[in-house]
């Protein structure tokens, strides 16, 4: 099933939602269509691909902090490359290993390949002589919702 974007009243991105999800918000008349695949409805409403939200949600909580740390966060961050030999990533790598007290946090995690993650073991990357390509950093808000 596809996704439909959800806007704030103001026509700022708010997030992702499913279009049984879009099509209940157009029932309950929270949301209206700004967007719809042409010539598609389901029942009299369009399939939506944008709609935008009748009253204004306040999301000050975003301006404070970015989006929390996930796995799949952190793949999308490194556009799913390793950050070790920079071929195609399938998992994450901490760079001060859990075991050493290192923590599921957006500056400790970076995208790798299953080869150099089990290379580089329970090390640091300057221990295992595995220097890292870029440095990994914390998303803001504006940056995760273009990915």
């Amino acid at each position: 099933m596809s996704v439909v974007l959800v806007l704030n009243a103001d026509f700022g991105p708010l997030h992702r939602v499913s279009v049984r999800h879009a099509i209940r918000m157009l029932f309950r008349q929270v949301a209206v269509v700004e967007e719809a695949h042409p010539d598609a409805h389901i029942g009299v409403f369009p399939i939506p691909t944008v709609v935008r939200l009748v009253s204004y949600v306040v999301t000050r909580w975003r301006q404070s902090r970015g989006p929390g740390w996930s796995r799949a966060g952190v793949l999308n961050r490194d556009s799913r490359r390793c950050a070790y030999c920079g071929g195609a990533a399938s998992t994450i790598d901490h760079v001060l290993p859990r075991s050493r007290g290192g923590l599921n946090t957006w500056l400790n995690t970076v995208a790798a390949c299953g080869r150099c993650n089990q290379r580089k073991g329970d090390r640091t990357p300057a221990e295992a002589r595995m220097p890292l390509r870029w440095t990994p950093t914390a998303p803001t808000w504006v940056s995760a919702a273009s990915l």
